[in-house]
């Protein structure tokens, strides 16, 4: 066991706020912009927010702090933490094997975004050119998601994310995420205002905001609430585990995760308050996924006044909260295979580049993508952060990591110890379920 408690070989962030950074880049995704916004509407607007809020507080206090904690502990990422969780009941080979699991699913996200990253990088060329706005936006995103339609630019991804990991901890992940960071919110907030003054955004704001009270009492609100949180702060078993690798030992990891949870839900509802009111000051229909950022938000960037600059600054804030989520699924990745295989880190990071283009390259197309997607998203990863969830809380034992979760922070309360293990990990249970039940639910 000597060996899991030197530090990890790839070294550590420099402060609690550059890991803290760093882990809300992983978690601000394409999910908060595409998807939240739409659900705070269609699922009761301020009435939605009551369950959100809560998971959100739940998973970012135990869950977050359960994963960043093992990852410290271990001193490794995926499959080194879930062999330390095994090894103290001798089955250690066992754990390892079993975190191939979320390790994979790690692999088949960054897979799957780096394709979605690449239309989006092919979006803000077309806003800066201005092919974009004069062009229908179905047929530019025909094309762009079309076989090979944007090879070029998944490329430019792939060498962009592999250059950031190439630079290291400090100087590639933490300096790229301090900058990248703030940079989104603050473009965020600024489409956030400007939209705040176009004619008619008032029902924007109704529909965010505007509780339905009667939505509370249906199951569909809690599920998609608690579905919305959980993938929002990417518990996966594997991603946020490799960051909790890089952390040293003072930092207050549960005070760290809910500053991540907040920031977190702030980009969410910054992604809400730029684009809603957006769609409904022009007249058109409020939809979700795709089609929200490659559809209706330039067919809305054609009839606004500045359309091309807004445009632009979208698109770019929409890459920047994608990429530093590509580089947490690749770093979960090539840690891994560094520790596991006794490999170099840049060997490592060049496998993981080479290897998601590869496999991407062949399922560019938007049909081929979106099932891809949904297999990793229904079902791997949710089951790697079952296997989380239990060889944290279960097989290495509430004891074993309790302590480790003290480090920096002191006594942690008896509620911590009943909610990550009597609530949290049976709800981790319950969104593989639904998951499987309503075909997706984050």
């Amino acid at each position: 066991m000597k060996k899991f408690q030197e530090g990890n070989q790839n070294g550590s962030f420099t402060s609690s706020f550059g890991f803290i950074i760093a882990c809300v880049g992983s978690a601000v995704g394409l999910g908060n912009i595409w998807l939240f916004p739409y659900r705070l509407g269609e699922y009761g607007g301020a009435a939605f927010l009551i369950p959100y809020l809560f998971f959100v507080f739940l998973f970012g206090w135990v869950g977050l702090s359960a994963e960043f904690a093992i990852g410290r502990l271990a001193r490794t990422g995926t499959l080194g933490s879930y062999k330390y969780c095994f090894a103290g009941r001798g089955l250690g080979r066992l754990g390892k094997s079993l975190g191939w699991i979320p390790l994979l699913g790690s692999l088949g996200l960054a897979i799957g975004y780096a394709i979605i990253l690449g239309w989006i990088l092919r979006s803000l060329w077309g806003s800066i050119s201005g092919e974009l706005l004069t062009a229908d936006p179905a047929v530019y995103f025909a094309a762009a998601s079309g076989e090979y339609g944007s090879l070029l630019w998944h490329v430019l991804v792939i060498a962009i994310t592999g250059a950031v990991l190439l630079m290291g901890i400090i100087k590639g992940i933490e300096k790229v995420s301090k900058v990248l960071m703030p940079l989104f919110f603050l473009l965020f907030l600024f489409l956030a205002v400007w939209v705040f003054f176009l004619p008619g955004s008032g029902k924007g704001y109704e529909f965010l905001f505007v509780p339905d009270w009667d939505m509370l009492m249906r199951a569909d609100t809690w599920v998609m609430a608690m579905g919305q949180a959980f993938f929002s702060l990417s518990i996966t078993g594997s991603g946020m585990i490799v960051y909790g690798a890089y952390l040293d030992k003072d930092v207050d990891i549960p005070k760290a995760s809910l500053r991540t949870a907040c920031f977190d839900t702030l980009a969410a509802m910054l992604s809400g308050l730029a684009i809603m009111p957006a769609v409904f000051s022009f007249g058109i229909g409020a939809d979700r996924g795709p089609s929200l950022i490659f559809l209706t938000l330039p067919t809305v960037f054609q009839q606004m006044p500045m359309g091309q600059f807004f445009a632009v600054f979208f698109f770019l804030s929409v890459f920047f909260a994608g990429i530093t989520s590509l580089i947490n699924m690749l770093e979960a990745v090539s840690e891994s295979w560094q520790k596991n295989f006794g490999i170099a880190r840049n060997t490592a990071v060049l496998i993981c580049c080479i290897l998601s283009l590869a496999v991407g390259v062949f399922i560019e197309a938007e049909p081929k993508v979106g099932g891809w997607m949904d297999f990793v998203s229904v079902v791997i990863v949710p089951c790697g952060a079952v296997l989380g969830a239990v060889s944290i809380y279960y097989v290495l034992g509430w004891e074993r990591i309790r302590q480790e979760l003290e480090i920096g922070h002191g006594k942690l309360s008896a509620a911590f110890g009943i909610a990550g293990r009597y609530i949290y990990v049976p709800l981790t249970v319950l969104v593989l379920i639904l998951g499987f039940v309503y075909g997706g639910i984050g």
